[in-house]
Formats: C-alpha cells, structure tokens, sequence
C-alpha cells in the first residue's frame, strides 16, 4: 500500500475527496462482519425485533416511508 499523508489528501479537490471516501465506506461495506455490533446496538435490534412481533402492523411499508419523507420536501 502506498504512504499516502493527510497533507496529500488534502491536495485532492473536494469532489475527489468525496470519492476517496465513498470508495473507502464501500470497502468497508463489503465485509459488514468486520464491525461488530456493540451490546447496545444489539439489545436494540432485539428490543425492536420483539415490537415487531408483538405487533406487526405497527410498522410501515418502506414504500409507505419513503412517499412520507418525500412529500416534506
């Protein structure tokens, strides 16, 4: 791997920086299992796992979600 510095990243343009790092979070997306979910975030999960199956409809379709958030704009 080559040594790349801050100093050298920061010569980029904007966009170019922009790309560097869409393509670093695509690298690391790649391999989600690499980013373990914390105690938390997993009680989380679970806490809304559970809400889900108490109770199915509460939810929306994505679809449903989607046409809200863009009706705000």
């Amino acid at each position: 791997m080559k040594n790349t510095t801050m100093a050298d990243i920061l010569e980029l343009s904007v966009a170019e920086r922009i790309l560097l790092v869409e393509d670093i979070w695509d690298s690391i997306a790649e391999a989600p299992e690499t980013l373990p979910l914390t105690a938390a975030q997993k009680e989380e999960l679970n806490r809304r796992l559970a809400a889900y199956h108490q109770d199915p409809s509460a939810g929306s379709p994505w679809h449903e979600v989607v046409a809200r958030i863009k009706s705000r704009s």
